[in-house]
C-alpha cells in the first residue's frame, strides 16, 4: 500500500516562503496523480495544488494560484510544492495525496485521492 510522507512545515512570517516535500515509501510516485490539500481550524479541507504523473500538467486553487509552484522529480520519488508570498490565511494542515484512477483536474475532488500522508503543520504569522 502507497504510504505518502510530507516534510517542510514550519513558522515562517507572512511574505515569507516554505517548500513542502511528499515522498512515498516502499512504493513508487511514478504513475500517480498528486495533489496537495489543506485544511485550516474550523474549516473544510480544500484543494491547493495538483500534478499529472508525468508533470505535464498542473493545476492550482485561485488562492494560490502564482504564489505556489507544483514540482515533481520522479528520480527521487518526490513532489514538492513551492510556497511563496505566504499570507496568514495560509495556516493550515497540508496534506499531498495521491491517487492512480483520476487526472489532475482543476476541481481537485479529495474523495478521488485514495492515499493520504499524515500531513504538516505550515503556520504564517508574525
Amino acid at each position: 500500500q502507497l504510504q505518502l510522507v510530507e516534510s517542510g512545515g514550519g513558522l515562517v512570517q507572512p511574505g515569507g516562503s516554505l517548500r513542502l516535500s511528499c515522498t512515498a515509501s516502499v512504493s513508487t510516485l511514478d504513475y500517480y496523480t498528486i495533489g496537495w490539500f489543506r485544511q485550516a481550524p474550523g474549516k473544510e479541507r480544500e484543494g491547493v495544488s495538483c500534478i499529472s504523473s508525468s508533470g505535464g500538467r498542473t493545476n492550482y486553487a485561485d488562492l494560490v494560484k502564482s504564489r505556489f509552484t507544483i514540482s515533481r522529480d520522479n528520480a527521487k520519488n518526490t513532489v514538492y510544492l513551492q510556497m511563496n508570498s505566504l499570507k496568514p490565511e495560509d495556516t493550515a494542515i497540508y496534506y499531498c495525496a495521491a491517487t492512480a484512477a483520476f487526472p489532475c483536474t482543476p476541481a481537485m475532488i479529495s474523495d478521488d485521492y485514495a492515499y493520504w500522508g499524515q500531513g504538516t503543520q505550515v503556520t504564517v504569522s508574525s
